[in-house]
């Protein structure tokens, strides 16, 4: 067998800090909530007007105030300025909140639509990414469209309105010393430019660290088992502090990038401020320029270089948002497993369906080109037809290709070569939810979903109470749910680990019958039941099998006895096929399997005797 492809943890290299692509996508969904975008803006013009009052009324205090003598001009100024502060502080709040809000509904948004359609992608797109990547998707990622939305965007826009009335007002208080304001602005771009290039490499670590770390506390957790059963608990601390270590440097990076920034800034801000003062203190003097000029314009300066302060750290949310984006988009560009027939076979319940496979070759990974002698194929030129009311069982070694079949059968994955056909129609025909409709699957790999016992029979068919009780009833998983404490309201941990392995194949046979499907698909279903169970199972099953197709991946040979034709599959081929008794008469391949399984059956009943 190919293995499948490598997969990697890596994050994509930052893309331009704007793509119009892109922008456009995000504007469909903010669209729905323009009203918010709306208010924000207008909440932030008003307050980068207010920013304004404070400089010309210290200039209105100082040079006519003050040396006037005249309380009452000085008491109104303090009235109008503790009003304007009031202002700020008001619309600073309702600018947060509507910036707020508007991220955290977007994100809404986008994390359903992620889901949704991750429920929907074929089986190989999760084979080829890893856990951690795709959790990285709908958290860290739309996270950083959230501060786009919510600091970035429209809190620039205020910032940019701030800067232009800023500047209008310093040109007309004092042109010349408005000129020497803007000297130090090539330095702080300059700074900036340099921060942003530093930052955009450490982030883009951080998020490739993170990643790293959701793929590896997923895989272990799930394994937990494994972990304490083989003593790895100190090994595995030793990865996870690596993996952490390296998380924590990633950030270290980018606070160190910070912490120099800010004071390189303030370190231009102060000179400039020095500047401002040497260059008017002579001007001063000669009684052209005010002393209140010269305090309201150092006000205007410093709310002057904040805004650029503040638009150099949003163009790095702007880079980050633009780089999660592209990340978002091509997930929800891949191709979705939906096919295009309208055909309705699903509805027909408790009936058979004819299923054929006619020269069917798959190997996983790539498609295939060249001679059918080429290597890596699981499945070589399978063919055989099911019909309604008939068993086949599916019988061979390990990686034989068994499994695949069913696989194929559901759709997870595609046929290089060869067709499956549906009651004469080819599958691809089929839409996927359609398809699967029709069938009933009981997997060997048991996966029982937290929450209550008759959520996990039930699932999405809508069964009634009495409907669920009887599918348990009929498997006998109904006197393992009246042992439990509130029965078919027992709720189960994580993957059902709250009851036996046994008890869940029990709940998942019962699941599979539920919904009276046409089409039943067993992969060795009773692998994990003792015999005693396995035989109610098997009773259940002759009931439930007539008028049904089932084909049945068998690893006990003693359960398929009956089954109408068997197939033997080696090394991806259909070697023998036949009934039971005519598979032994012929004495070859699935003989020697029997005889193996009934040495193996007899050599246990003489050691328990």
């Amino acid at each position: 067998m190919t293995a499948p492809p490598a997969i990697s943890h890596e994050e994509e290299a930052l893309g331009k800090a704007f793509d119009g692509r892109l922008a456009r996508r995000l504007l469909d969904y903010v669209r729905p909530y323009r009203g918010l975008v709306l208010g924000a803006v207008g909440v932030l013009m008003i307050e980068g007007a207010l920013q304004l009052v404070p400089p010309l009324l210290t200039r209105h205090v100082i040079d006519e105030a003050i040396p006037a003598g005249d309380a009452t001009l000085l008491r109104n100024s303090v009235i109008v300025m503790v009003a304007a502060l009031l202002l700020q502080v008001a619309c600073a709040y309702l600018e947060t909140y509507l910036t707020g809000l508007l991220g955290q509904r977007v994100m809404h948004d986008l994390r359903r639509q992620l889901f949704r359609h991750l429920q929907r992608l074929p089986i190989p797109f999760f084979d080829r990414n890893p856990v951690g990547r795709l959790v990285t998707r709908v958290t860290t990622d739309v996270e950083s469209l959230n501060e786009l939305f919510a600091s970035g965007v429209v809190a620039g826009l205020g910032d940019l309105f701030t800067l232009a009335a800023i500047t209008v007002l310093m040109l007309v208080v004092d042109w010349r010393m408005a000129i020497a304001a803007y000297l130090v602005v090539p330095g702080i771009i300059w700074v900036s430019k340099v921060f942003r290039h530093r930052v955009r490499e450490t982030y883009r670590e951080i998020r490739t660290r993170i990643a790293r770390i959701n793929a590896y506390l997923a895989e272990r957790i799930s394994g937990m088992r494994v972990v304490q059963l083989f003593g790895r608990e100190g090994h595995e601390q030793a990865q996870f502090r690596a993996l952490d270590q390296a998380h924590l440097d990633a950030h270290l990076k980018s606070i160190t990038v910070y912490a120099l920034y800010f004071p390189a800034i303030e370190v231009l801000t102060s000179v400039a401020l020095a500047s401002l003062i040497v260059a008017a203190a002579p001007r001063v003097e000669g009684g052209v320029l005010s002393v209140g000029t010269v305090a309201a314009f150092i006000q205007l300066a410093r709310r002057f270089y904040q805004p650029l302060q503040d638009l150099s750290d949003k163009y790095n949310t702007l880079q980050q948002a633009m780089a999660s984006s592209e990340r978002i988009f091509r997930l929800l560009d891949t191709e979705a497993a939906a096919g295009t027939g309208d055909a309705v076979v699903g509805e027909r319940r408790g009936e058979g369906v004819t299923v054929a496979f006619e020269d069917v070759w798959f190997r996983y990974g790539e498609e295939v080109a060249g001679t059918p002698d080429a290597g890596g194929w699981v499945l070589r030129g399978v063919s055989f037809v099911v019909r309604p009311g008939e068993t086949l069982a599916l019988v061979g070694h390990t990686g034989a290709g068994k499994t695949t079949i069913v696989n194929l059968l559901l759709r997870f994955y595609e046929p290089q070569r060869g067709r499956i056909l549906l009651d004469g129609r080819d599958i691809r025909e089929l839409s996927v939810g359609e398809l699967r409709q029709v069938v009933g699957y009981v997997q060997q790999d048991i996966f029982l979903f937290a929450g209550d016992i008759a959520t996990n029979i039930r699932l999405s068919a809508p069964l009634s109470d009495e409907a669920v009780r009887a599918a348990a009833a009929r498997v006998g998983a109904d006197r393992v749910i009246a042992r439990l404490p509130d029965g078919y309201g027992q709720r189960l941990g994580e993957r059902g680990a709250s009851v036996s392995v046994g008890e869940r194949q029990l709940l998942s046979f019962a699941r599979a019958i539920a919904a009276d499907p046409a089409l039943l698909l067993l992969d060795e279903a009773t692998s994990a039941v003792d015999s005693e169970v396995e035989a109610e199972i098997q009773r259940g099953l002759t009931t439930l099998m007539k008028g049904r197709t089932t084909i049945a991946v068998a690893h006990r040979l003693s359960t398929i006895t009956s089954a109408t034709e068997i197939l033997v599959l080696h090394h991806g081929e259909v070697r023998e096929r036949g009934t039971h008794r005519g598979l032994l008469a012929r004495n070859g391949l699935y003989a020697r399997l029997f005889r193996l399984q009934a040495g193996e059956w007899d050599a246990a009943a003489k050691a328990s005797a």
